[in-house]
């Protein structure tokens, strides 16, 4: 037993990798993905930065057009969004996919938590934002959720770029669009990135844990590691792509790496069978 497991072990691995990559690319907005530690920074796409802390003194204008500093709001675990408002693409699924969760979620909005998104369009006006507002509340049609429990903000270029900095959000600007990648960042009473969600659907359970976590100042990993391997950013599609080429890279050295092991336990076996034989002979 401990011989099969020795060398198919490689092989369980190998399967359960592809697997996961599998799940996800039928859905690839979905998948849990960020740029790899040591690799260089992408142009579009997100670098995590869990456990740094974002500048409190960073000021926005809200939906009436009152400046408002971003570390009084982050006041209690807060859900950040960074979408613009006059988005084609991925930024309305992102948000309705945000109040579809908030409509499901067990923790009092205002209290126990907040949320808040910022546009990176400088062009963007508080009357867009406040449009924008009154549209994703109305999605949240199953409980109560304070107006004041979730801020549409706006703000100039300095600002932006310090608030996409510190969490590691990398867009670029095509004609009068953005290229950009889907995510929510969970961050802690005292502004601290706790965790990164990926994708524009969430689950309740998912977020609850995450802003529990946020409560207690505890950052937490990013899920399924193995899926940054599994996928890039498609700048010209707007969305995560499956890797083919890496994975099946891969499977190959995997295989290779298994047939080796195979060898090396054969041999070891015939040594010792013929080991045996002498002994018998003699």
């Amino acid at each position: 037993m401990e011989r099969f497991w020795r060398t198919n072990g490689i092989w369980t691995l190998a399967a359960g990798a592809l697997l996961a990559c599998a799940a996800f690319s039928g859905n690839p907005a979905a998948a849990r993905v960020a740029d790899p530690a040591g690799e260089a920074a992408p142009k579009v796409g997100i670098v995590e930065h869990l456990g740094d802390t974002l500048p409190a003194d960073l000021t926005f204008r809200d939906e009436d057009g009152r400046e408002v500093r971003l570390g009084d709001l982050v006041d209690r675990p807060t859900v950040l969004s960074l979408v613009y408002y006059s988005c084609p693409g991925i930024c309305t699924p992102l948000l309705t996919g945000l109040a579809e969760v908030l409509n499901l979620l067990d923790l009092r909005p205002g209290q126990d938590f907040r949320v808040v998104t910022i546009s990176f369009d400088p062009a963007d006006t508080p009357k867009l934002a406040a449009e924008k507002k009154k549209n994703y509340l109305n999605l949240i049609d199953k409980r109560e959720f304070p107006q004041e429990a979730w801020s549409f903000l706006t703000g100039d270029q300095e600002q932006i770029d310090a608030i996409t900095e510190a969490v590691g959000f990398r867009y670029e600007k095509q004609g009068k669009d953005f290229v950009h990648a889907a995510a929510i960042y969970v961050i802690s009473p005292k502004g601290k990135i706790v965790r990164y969600l990926y994708g524009t659907t969430f689950l309740p359970l998912d977020l609850k844990l995450a802003l529990t976590e946020a409560s207690q100042g505890r950052v937490g990993p990013t899920i399924n590691k193995i899926l940054l391997f599994c996928f890039n950013y498609d700048p010209d599609g707007r969305k995560y792509v499956l890797n083919t080429t890496r994975i099946a890279g891969t499977a190959v050295l995997l295989t290779a790496l298994a047939f080796v092991i195979y060898l090396g336990a054969s041999s070891r076996r015939r040594a010792a069978a013929d080991g045996e034989s002498k002994d018998h002979g003699s």
